[in-house]
């Protein structure tokens, strides 16, 4: 026989790949699907549905110890039916008992069940990145609850903030997938034995028995109504969240990112001794880390728009769903693993530059001060809305002039008037401006740790 060897050629095979890549392998699935007819076989030779040694004979070989996905391999080249060539190699290794083997069932009460077993399994690994993160966004939180910096909106500076509350707010959010991906686990973890439309005819009078006591073996729940498939709903679910988890990597990774730009240049994501930026700029340090993950959001979003065309099948199945299931599922799954792991990498080695992040506090000359000068000035006796008006005229023209905003109030009697030189410079000090964020940092370590 010859042999043809095949080069990986998908990315998620070599460049990203990772753990999750032994729970979505063709060796995992042909374990998943086995488990599932040797819980078949257990349920009915208990039941009697078929003789109990045929039973136990199956549960025994039901295992790639004894089918071999090579084998399985050489069967479906020839009937072109992978879940059925399966079944042949089972059949092959139990003799007798072989014509038991898969009885009652369709290929989707095997196929859909095996899948919920190793979505559950997934989404425990996500589970486990996800927290991983979490407690090393926490661990920086506490580091940096005092690390005052400029706080940015729309791009402009606005007043500060501290570098522990950028952290903590990732992790309450890191905090809420974990939620979420509970609930979509929850929700994927059914099986069935229901048959070619749904209706259990090939499982006789005992079917409702025979599916509880499969997915009883299996930790599943059984599913109160099918067609021939789990409906998608459940699917698209799951991939719906591992799509939000990247929406907040990417988040994550665009702060890094523009935080690192050279002007600003606050942080910087880790870089190797030998790592090179650039072919042709020596110099460079790009956040290409930071950029990847950037980048795989977006396949993760175009997952969850395939997941969704998926769950309109045609009347009680059609084959629609499955081949971009073959590409979508462990797509999904190890680009969030790896987004997650390369994450973790990132702010666990977060590189800080004090001085600069101090520069850019300062670089506005004040004018990021001009709310707490507002709020002073209303303390003082003065309207509000004159106050406003008031500092924003003062800001303008001391934006034009490149003065300090204080050097410009104190030309101003109106300001003068209700505060001293003295409670200009406290107001001036960018440090003592951040509130409750420590306190806030604080309770969120605590409610979330």
């Amino acid at each position: 026989m010859i042999r043809v060897l095949f080069m990986a050629v998908a990315a998620i095979d070599v460049r990203y790949s990772g753990p999750m890549n032994k729970t979505f392998d063709e060796e995992t699935r042909l374990a998943k699907w086995l488990e599932v007819e040797a819980a078949l076989a257990h349920a009915q030779g208990k039941l009697g549905t078929i003789p109990k040694e045929a039973a136990e004979e199956i549960e025994k070989k039901a295992g790639t110890k004894h089918v071999k996905l090579e084998r399985v391999k050489e069967i479906e080249a020839q009937i072109d039916h992978d879940l059925m060539a399966m079944v042949k190699a089972l059949s092959e290794q139990c003799g007798k008992a072989g014509g038991y083997v898969h009885y009652g069932a369709t290929s989707y009460d095997i196929e859909d069940t095996a899948t919920a077993l190793i979505f559950r399994d997934a989404i425990a690994q996500i589970e486990k990145r996800v927290r991983e993160l979490k407690a090393e966004l926490l661990r920086q939180a506490e580091k940096h609850k005092g690390t005052v910096c400029i706080g940015r909106t729309h791009g402009q500076h606005a007043v500060p903030t501290t570098y522990g509350m950028k952290f903590a707010v990732w992790a309450y959010e890191l905090q809420r997938h974990l939620e979420r991906l509970k609930a979509a686990k929850e929700r994927v973890s059914y099986g069935k034995m229901s048959g070619a439309v749904g209706t259990m005819a090939t499982f006789g009078p005992q079917a409702f028995e025979v599916q509880k006591l499969v997915m009883e073996k299996l930790g599943l729940k059984p599913a109160l109504v099918t067609t021939q498939i789990i409906q998608r709903d459940r699917h698209a679910e799951v991939l719906f969240a591992l799509a939000l988890i990247a929406a907040s990597l990417e988040k994550m990774a665009k702060e890094i990112r523009n935080l690192q730009r050279t002007e600003i240049m606050e942080v910087a994501e880790p870089f190797g001794k030998k790592q090179v930026g650039s072919s042709t700029m020596p110099h460079k340090r790009n956040p290409h880390k930071s950029e990847r993950v950037c980048s795989l959001a977006r396949n993760l979003r175009m997952d969850v728009q395939v997941a969704l065309e998926n769950i309109a099948v045609e009347h009680e199945r059609d084959l629609t769903n499955s081949a971009s299931e073959r590409v979508i599922f462990p797509d999904a799954f190890i680009l969030s693993d790896y987004m997650l792991s390369q994450m973790q990498g990132i702010i666990s080695g977060l590189e800080f530059f004090p001085e600069n992040i101090k520069r850019n506090l300062q670089m506005s000359r004040g004018l990021i001060m001009a709310e707490r000068l507002m709020i002073a000035l209303t303390g003082k006796g003065m309207n509000r809305q004159e106050a406003h008006e008031l500092l924003r005229q003062a800001s303008q023209k001391a934006f034009k002039s490149k003065r300090h905003l204080k050097d410009e109030l104190l030309l101003d009697s109106a300001v003068v008037k209700y505060l001293t030189k003295e409670e200009l410079e406290d107001v001036f000090n960018e440090e003592t401006y951040i509130g409750k964020a420590v306190e806030i940092v604080e309770n969120a370590i605590k409610r979330l740790s």
